[in-house]
């Protein structure tokens, strides 16, 4: 697992249902090709966040393949429709195995 990957999410607490709203969401990653060497001259293991997806109760809003050449720290923004009250889940794939998630919850009133 790539040390220091933080997800970072910015979710409304509460929308009205049927409400669009914006979601924000950055993941803190080194985005390593597997190309570059340490100060030791030891080669940097590749470590690429591949897939990202959103998820709200269940049922997908967003699945997004990525390629080597993304940069460091990708960044998303979209828009969602919150049909009720429920759980948006955040997940990023690294090609290490490694997969990171995130929760956020919406209520609707």
């Amino acid at each position: 697992m790539a040390e220091g990957v933080t997800p970072r999410v910015k979710v409304p607490k509460k929308a009205e249902a049927g409400e669009v709203i914006t979601i924000k969401t950055l993941i803190s990653h080194p985005m390593e090709s597997g190309q570059r060497k340490d100060k030791d001259g030891n080669v940097i293991p590749q470590s690429i966040i591949n897939r990202f997806t959103c998820e709200f109760n269940g049922e997908t809003v967003i699945d997004i393949k990525m390629e080597p050449a993304m940069s460091t720290n990708p960044y998303f923004e979209f828009d969602a429709q919150v049909p009720e009250a429920g759980d948006f889940k955040f997940t990023w794939y690294d090609d290490d195995g490694s997969i990171y998630e995130e929760v956020k919850s919406v209520a609707v009133g």
